[in-house]
């Protein structure tokens, strides 16, 4: 097991959607009604993550086993409801594929995740996750991500009930 990190770019998009895919499947597909799943992914084309590889607004950094992607970590600017006048960036997302679990790549990627922030000037961090995703919920409190509120989100036609978590930088 030989895991590496790189910030991805454009030739990375197809990487960046397997994983997505694979672990959101793994992780949640059984949530939903297949008509609601199935219009969620059709947001995440190819074209949409090229777009993000190339806006300077995101930054993505890639986890990889012997070359191939395992996991990756996404911020992007603002989008969450969130009343602060501090500078503040969003962990979009954050996947490690679930044969990967407990090898080291999630806290690899977020400790580029937190130093990135900083980098970028940020006093917070936010993020949201499922409420019933308690594993990841404990990864984040270990961290130090505090709740700061509900966040409804959509999956097709389906309201997910997450929680806006906060880190202070």
């Amino acid at each position: 097991m030989n895991l590496s990190y790189r910030s991805a770019g454009l030739e990375d998009a197809e990487a960046v959607d397997r994983v997505f895919r694979a672990t959101f499947i793994d992780t949640f597909a059984h949530l939903y009604r297949p008509e609601d799943l199935e219009a969620f992914l059709a947001k995440f084309t190819l074209e949409a993550w090229r777009a993000e590889l190339a806006d300077d607004r995101f930054v993505f950094r890639l986890a990889e086993s012997d070359g191939q992607p395992i996991g990756f970590a996404k911020m992007g600017p603002p989008e969450l409801p969130v009343d602060t006048n501090e500078p503040w960036v969003e962990l979009r997302q954050l996947y490690v594929m679930n044969e990967w679990r407990g090898a080291g790549a999630a806290r690899e990627l977020m400790d580029w995740v937190l130093a990135e922030a900083k980098a970028r000037g940020a006093t917070d961090l936010y993020l949201t996750v499922y409420t019933d995703n308690h594993r990841a919920r404990r990864f984040y409190q270990k961290y130090g991500f505090v709740e700061v509120g509900p966040y409804a989100f959509m999956v097709g036609e389906q309201a997910d009930e997450d929680l806006i978590m906060r880190k202070s930088l």
